[in-house]
């Protein structure tokens, strides 16, 4: 798949980029997508939910009232869970909700996700650049140029860039990151990708290696 290079004002420079059918080509698997986006959302959890069982409740133990001859159930101290005020039944504990996914299946979902995204015409490759200031005002004029402002969009860049990420941090639909934090996640997050020349590069490399 070949693809024009735009400059930050989206206006065509004359080159092209051709996106590798082994990244970008690939028959989508939506089960390793799936997995991918679950392990996730799974490791961003704390996992720090907590609730007090029946020995962890502070109050007395004694025995309300007598095992025979009360007519009732048979009843133990105030803490039970059958009372108001009582302890939790099998109540939450802290946990790790991580889970392990193979590394083949890790790149088999990125590659779908990019995929995706190559048949919807949802990528455009931006030409190197870098800003000297961090300036909102300048990252939503590169955005208007590429005719994005409407859309939710995710700017992979070679590595990391302080003032373009400062410059995009304010702005609610666009997400900066470097080719080494992403993720599937994101990717079938954002309605458009936005990679560099260098990024495209990068990420071939990184997926094919």
């Amino acid at each position: 798949m070949e693809l024009n290079v735009l400059n930050i004002k989206g206006e065509n420079t004359g080159r092209t980029v051709t996106l590798n059918d082994a990244v970008f080509g690939v028959e989508p698997n939506d089960h390793a997508i799936y997995l991918d986006v679950k392990q996730h959302m799974a490791n961003k959890r704390q996992g720090t939910h907590k609730s007090k069982e029946r020995s962890e409740v502070s109050g007395s133990t004694r025995k309300l009232i007598r095992q025979k001859g009360s007519g009732g159930a048979r009843r133990g101290d105030i803490n039970s869970p059958l009372l108001v005020g009582g302890g939790r039944v099998f109540g939450p504990r802290p946990r790790d909700y991580g889970f392990k996914l193979n590394k083949k299946v890790k790149v088999l979902a990125r590659k779908s996700a990019l995929s995706y995204k190559a048949k919807e015409n949802a990528i455009v490759v931006l030409e190197d650049f870098s800003l000297t200031a961090p300036k909102t005002k300048d990252f939503v004029a590169i955005v208007k140029g590429l005719n994005l402002e409407n859309r939710k969009l995710l700017l992979v860049l070679p590595e990391n860039n302080k003032f373009v990420y400062l410059s995009a941090r304010n702005l609610e639909k666009a997400k900066v990151v470097t080719v080494s934090d992403l993720n599937t996640y994101k990717v079938i997050d954002a309605a458009s990708l936005v990679l560099t020349e260098r990024s495209v590069e990068l990420i071939e490399n990184l997926l094919n290696a």
